[in-house]
């Protein structure tokens, strides 16, 4: 099994790493800058390739702190998109992986 690490998630205005998810799990992925204010969305493009083997981080992020940044996959829907150590992202339910992108920023 490869681990992975949390999402880092950065503002796509400020690039500050001091984001919270706004939200619960599932319904609008909408994240906060804590720095500018500046809100926006996650979403996830598929790269064309899967990882078999990949484990959640311990802990999950959202059990030791809820307002962790997350993203939903593209393929299987699942919110189970972690980092890998060379900063790719990748779903462990299903292996994809994943290019993070930011929408909605407002």
């Amino acid at each position: 099994m490869t681990a992975t690490l949390p999402l880092a998630v950065a503002c796509p205005r400020c690039h500050s790493p001091a984001i919270a998810y706004s939200c619960e799990p599932r319904c609008c992925f909408n994240h906060v800058c804590a720095a500018c204010r500046c809100t926006f969305q996650t979403a996830t493009e598929f790269l064309g390739s899967k990882l078999p083997g990949l484990s959640p981080p311990d802990p999950l992020p959202a059990d030791s702190d809820p307002t962790a940044p997350t993203a939903q996959c593209c393929e299987c829907r699942s919110i189970a998109v972690y980092r890998l150590a060379d900063g790719r992202s990748a779903c462990t339910r299903c292996g994809a992986l994943l290019q993070l992108l930011y929408e909605d920023i407002d």
